[in-house]
């Protein structure tokens, strides 16, 4: 791999989606000094201290690592000095970065989001851009400021959300396409012909954080809404119901065009599919879940390992 000299580059970022963009930098050959990533956290039934997956690339790639509690912090201030980067590029990184920060690298800092700004700016844009029943997001490149996801794009990508898109799917697409956009913005960044066009803030929404108790559905609400509500919250936090006392996953399920004929939650019909669940309006067909302590099932091995009744109620 031959790498580009000059041009120092300073990588903060943390999850999966992240580690997939900074691929493709170590595939262009860009010239990474070092990488800022979030600290080591517990994780899994064991509760043990995990690293991030950026981390783990970049000790494979043993590259310097910063992993800040705070970025206000003047030891991180001065870490990110000693580098003399030429650039800060951000990927879901997890902490806001002070001005101070923003202003070290000779070309400031660019951010990779997930989401076609000024549209979702914020914590969870694939989430929330899938749940809200968009046909469409992307990846926008950011001059980064002060601001939450407010500064000038620099490029983006667009791609279609599909019928059948999970968030998970969705959040791979767009890692994929990420690392594509970033070295494709690179290539003008450094050439010094790419152009910073300013958001229309009055066209701002907002993905705020994802709360796992949102993943508890409301029987109320329409049966396509409910859908999307579930295929956005795979792989987490996984929308869910109370059934017979105890929890209940829903990993994916069909909104019908049929008209609820009772009160929403209860099975209305039995196919061979799996439950036929009336919603506030229209109906839900559950194709796969996961009864508690239990893994996931088909719908029509929840129908019959369980012998649904007609007329019972998920709440």
């Amino acid at each position: 791999m031959i790498v580009s000299e000059g041009r120092r580059i300073v990588y903060a970022g943390t999850p999966e989606f992240a580690r997939v963009v900074l691929e493709g930098l170590v595939q262009r050959g860009e010239n990474l000094v070092g990488i800022m990533t979030q600290p080591d956290r517990p994780a899994g039934r064991g509760r043990k201290l995990q690293a991030s997956p950026v981390k783990e690339r970049a000790q494979q790639l043993a590259l310097p690592i910063l992993q800040p509690e705070s970025c206000r912090d003047p030891h991180t201030l001065r870490w990110l000095q000693d580098l003399h980067p030429d650039l800060l590029i951000v990927v879901a990184f997890g902490q806001l970065l002070p001005q101070s920060i923003l202003d070290t690298p000779r070309l400031g800092a660019i951010n990779v989001h997930a989401s076609l700004l000024p549209a979702w700016r914020g914590a969870a844009p694939i989430v929330r851009a899938l749940a809200a029943g968009d046909t469409e997001t992307g990846i926008s490149i950011m001059q980064m400021e002060a601001g939450l996801d407010s500064g000038p794009v620099l490029w983006t990508r667009k791609t279609p959300i599909l019928p059948d898109d999970t968030g998970q799917s969705l959040h791979d697409r767009l890692a994929i396409l990420g690392a594509e956009a970033l070295g494709e913005a690179l290539e003008r960044l450094w050439q010094g012909t790419i152009e910073a066009i300013p958001q229309d803030h009055g066209r701002a929404t907002y993905a705020k954080k994802l709360r796992k108790e949102e993943a508890r559905l409301s029987w109320q609400e329409d049966a396509n809404t409910i859908a999307r509500k579930i295929r956005a919250f795979v792989p987490y936090p996984v929308a869910h119901a109370q059934f017979r006392g105890q929890g209940l996953r829903i990993w994916a399920a069909q909104a019908l065009a049929q008209s609820a004929t009772t009160v929403p939650g209860q099975v209305q019909e039995l196919s061979a599919q799996g439950p036929i669940i009336a919603c506030g309006q229209g109906c839900l067909l559950l194709t796969e879940v996961q009864p508690a302590g239990k893994g996931r099932i088909s719908g029509t091995e929840f129908l019959h390992g369980y012998r649904l009744e007609v007329g019972e109620v998920l709440t």
